[in-house]
Parts: structure tokens; C-alpha cells; sequence
């Protein structure tokens, strides 16, 4: 079989599955026949085996000492993704409660997970941003929250919209539950404040397959034994992660990424002030363009992961897109809900692909404009 290998990479800004750091993916591709001492792929061996089980292990353990996880949670890795955990969290915390849930609505996929609650309980919304086209954040003021709520839900960072919590929030009493997908191990956060956290890797930890949740012991309490068992959190818990055949690969290329985190880049303080440095690039462009690039987002809500902006007509935003990509700037298309740019800048994205892409937007104001 002849096969032909491109060697060229371009500069990815794709809203997931997204770029993965390149030394981690060098790994990949050294590890990927003969995983060191096992004499076979890591997509060969058993989950059970005493090698795998040291890699979801040293995972879990990585992931704990970047995010400072306190003793009383446990860290579990999971499949289905997002649409899964929209469906497990109030499964195991709202069903058959007597309190109802506060969900916060910041975009698409608050909207998406809201949805799915309401099949199993009594849901307060207590923010939307839907009327506003999801380009801002709630106040503390704006919140109608519900005394003795069964829990609080938010999503810390809305990839399709690009608005982001740039906190941790600390004004609910509720267990406060937390889609963090898109901007997870992008920064510090004080896991304390959270009774669960979840976040799908694709985004920014790893490859699709794999979905990490922290979760608080005494959140775990509250699943039902009648709930089916891989959609119970406790049944997960109790079989450290291998109620069923884990997501190997995925694991493995997580616990990667983690340590590239630790090694290379100095922790996730280190990697805040980066993502903060390559945003701060393309937001001067939108800021200074007058008009041309019109942000899709209210400034102080604007997040550090995927930038949104448009031009001033489709027409425009087609030539965009189509020279960009020219230019080896790939997957900058906006959601077909938004349309526009949409240039997802996760933590691999490396600084010289802003730049390029910074570069390219003034000299497209030079000659468009």
C-alpha cells in the first residue's frame, strides 16, 4: 500500500477536535507502535494490565497536582462526552430531589444541558442570555437563584459564542457544577468552590473519547442505586474508572498533555499568562480595526480560548476565511449559529500561529478596508 504523508502542519484553530502540543504529539508518534516496556501499542494492551493501569494512574495524579484538587474528590475519566454529562449530572444529583436546580444560561451549550434536566426535575433558570445573542455575562445582581438549590450549573467558557467566567463564581450556596470543557487546564481554578467539574478533552486536554470529572465525595452520595450502572457516578468511583473498557488511547494522550503542562510549560499559572498574552493579539486587532472586525462579545466578558468576530458582510467573511486558509490559518469558520471567524487559540495553539493570524487580519484590513 502506497500512502502519502503531508509534513507540512498549518496553524490549526479548530474549536475541537483541536491542536494538541507538538512535543506531545511527537511522543504519540514514537510510542504509538511499541509503548515502552510493553512490547505493543497502548491501543493493544489490556486495561487491566499493570502498565495501563500506571498510566490512567499518573493521569489522574497529574491532573490532581495541576489543579491543587483537595482531599474529599475523586477524579474520574468517562465517555460520551458533554451530551452524556448533560443527561448523568442531574441524574444523579436532581432526580428525586425535593429542591430544584439553578442553571445559568451563558450560550449554546448551557442551553443544550438545561434541556436535558428538565426531563428529570424541577429546573430554575435562573439567567439567560438568549435574547441578548449570548454576548455577555450575568451580574451577581441579575441572578435569580433558589435558597437551598440541589445544585448550581454553569459553562465556564461558551466555545460557540466565546464568553467566558474569568473567575471562579463564589455567589451561590448551592453545589456549584461546572461544564468546563473548553478551557479546562487552561488556568488556575479553586477546585473547592466546585462539588463537580467536567470537562470533554477534545478541547483542550487531548483527543475526542475521553471526558474528565472531578467530583466531590459528597455529591457522590447522592447517586441513586436504581440508576443504571455506567450512568451512575458511584458505580465509576468505586471501579476507579474501568466499570467498563476505558478510552486507553484517550487516557493516554491526556495524561501526556498533563505533564507537558508540568514540564514544559511550568504549570497552569504559566499557561494563563500565555493564553492572556495570544488573546490580548487578536483582540488589539478587533479593538483597533474601527469597526471593520466587530467582536461578538461584550469586551469584559470576552474569553481567552475562542475568539469570535465578524466582518461587515458574508461576502467578506467568505474572502476571509478563504485567504486565511491559503495562508495555512485552517478551521476559522465560525458555528453555522453564529457565523462569522471564529479562531479557537486552546493552549497548544502556539504563539507564532496568533501571530500569523494577527499579522493576516491587518494586512486584510490594509487591502479591504
Amino acid at each position: 500500500m502506497v500512502t502519502q504523508t503531508a509534513t507540512v502542519r498549518i496553524f490549526n484553530f479548530s474549536a475541537g477536535p483541536a491542536v494538541l502540543p507538538l512535543p506531545v504529539l511527537e511522543q504519540i508518534r514514537d510510542e504509538i507502535v511499541c509503548l515502552p516496556g510493553c512490547g505493543a501499542s497502548v491501543m493493544e494492551i489490556s486495561h487491566r494490565s499493570k502498565q495501563f493501569k500506571a498510566i490512567q494512574s499518573e493521569a489522574a495524579e497529574t491532573l490532581a497536582r495541576l489543579l491543587s484538587v483537595p482531599a474529599g474528590y475523586q477524579i474520574l475519566f468517562l465517555q460520551g462526552g458533554s451530551r452524556l454529562q448533560f443527561s448523568m449530572i442531574p441524574m444523579n444529583l436532581l432526580r428525586g430531589s425535593e429542591a430544584a436546580a439553578d442553571y445559568i444560561t451563558t450560550g449554546s451549550w448551557g442551553a443544550k444541558a438545561i434541556t436535558e434536566a428538565r426531563r428529570e426535575g424541577s429546573v430554575n433558570e435562573a439567567w439567560s442570555g438568549k435574547d441578548g445573542g449570548f454576548r455577555s455575562l450575568p451580574t451577581e445582581a441579575d441572578l435569580e437563584l433558589t435558597a437551598g438549590a440541589a445544585y448550581t450549573y454553569i459553562t465556564s467558557n461558551e466555545t460557540i459564542q466565546g464568553v467566558q467566567f474569568a473567575d471562579d463564581p463564589a455567589w451561590s450556596d448551592s453545589p456549584l457544577v461546572c461544564d468546563c470543557s473548553s478551557d479546562f487546564l487552561s488556568r488556575p481554578i479553586d477546585v473547592s468552590r466546585y462539588g463537580l467539574i467536567y470537562a470533554c478533552a477534545q478541547k483542550n486536554a487531548g483527543p475526542a473519547g475521553v471526558t474528565a470529572v472531578i467530583i466531590s465525595d459528597d455529591l457522590l452520595q447522592r447517586s441513586s442505586a436504581d440508576l443504571p450502572g455506567y450512568l451512575n457516578y458511584r458505580e465509576h468511583a468505586d471501579a476507579d474508572s474501568m466499570y467498563n473498557t476505558p478510552p486507553t488511547f484517550a487516557v493516554y494522550v491526556l495524561g501526556l498533555v498533563a505533564k507537558w503542562l508540568r514540564d514544559d510549560v511550568g504549570g497552569l499559572a504559566a499557561m494563563q499568562e500565555r493564553n492572556r498574552e495570544k488573546a490580548r493579539l487578536l483582540y488589539d486587532v478587533i479593538d483597533a480595526s474601527e469597526g471593520f472586525y466587530e467582536g461578538h462579545v461584550a469586551r469584559a466578558d470576552r474569553s481567552l480560548m475562542n475568539v469570535t468576530f465578524r466582518l461587515s458582510s458574508d461576502e467578506l467573511d467568505a474572502k476571509f476565511l478563504d485567504e486565511a486558509s491559503r495562508q495555512g490559518l485552517g478551521s476559522l469558520a465560525g458555528h453555522r449559529s453564529v457565523k462569522g471567524v471564529r479562531a479557537s487559540i486552546y493552549n497548544a495553539m502556539p504563539r507564532p500561529g496568533v501571530v500569523a493570524l494577527r499579522d493576516f487580519m491587518r494586512d486584510f484590513i490594509a487591502a479591504n478596508g
